[in-house]
């Protein structure tokens, strides 16, 4: 008996993602309706509203995983324009960084939105290779991404893939945190915890 062929991972640049919108947020809901996340439905159909409106941004990118005709996970994003924005969780990640950094490190730079992958792939390394693709046109190698302390396996995750921590957590372990890509060019000027 032989293996199952390696999923194969597409680049999609803005509206042509949308052909597997379906799909996507399938793998959505497989994602971030479990824990740790324990989304619900309300989010996931947010999500498949917000994919729409998101595959038309300026730069936006998705890669995506495929064995044969199914989807395996995805990873999405965009180049954050000026002004930084200030809904979500923005507000945060520009608390943590101050305004000078938040303009200088992640203005113009590719920011990864969401990156999802079903349960039955988590261990394989689809994870990381959806990360590098969809990363890998960043101008300058700037990439960044904010996620969860809440959320440890995510933040361990991107350690391991080269990522650097350039916020930290408030001293109550809540919030978010920002990561900046493994080209990112002010990784070397990102602070030390305390």
């Amino acid at each position: 008996m032989t293996a199952p062929p390696a999923p194969a991972v597409r680049v999609l640049r803005g509206e042509d993602v949308l052909t597997h919108a379906d799909a996507l947020r399938s793998v959505y809901v497989d994602a971030f309706c479990a824990p740790p996340w324990n989304e619900d439905e309300e989010k996931a159909a947010e999500f498949a509203a917000r994919l729409h409106r998101d595959a038309r941004r300026p730069g936006f990118t998705a890669a995506v995983a495929f064995a044969g005709r199914d989807v395996l996970g995805f990873a999405g994003g965009w180049t954050t324009l000026p002004p930084f924005p200030t809904d979500r969780c923005y507000p945060q990640a520009a608390a943590g960084l101050g305004a000078r950094r938040t303009v200088d490190w992640l203005g113009g730079a590719f920011e990864v939105n969401e990156l999802a992958v079903r349960p039955g792939a988590h261990g394989s390394g689809l994870a990381g290779e959806l990360l590098e693709a969809v990363t890998a046109d960043a101008p300058e190698g700037r990439a960044w991404l904010l996620t969860s302390v809440q959320t440890p396996r995510a933040v361990a995750f991107y350690h391991r893939q080269g990522w650097i921590q350039a916020t930290h957590p408030s001293p109550d372990g809540k919030g978010i945190v920002v990561f900046l890509g493994p080209r990112h060019p002010a990784r070397g000027l990102v602070p030390l915890p305390l």
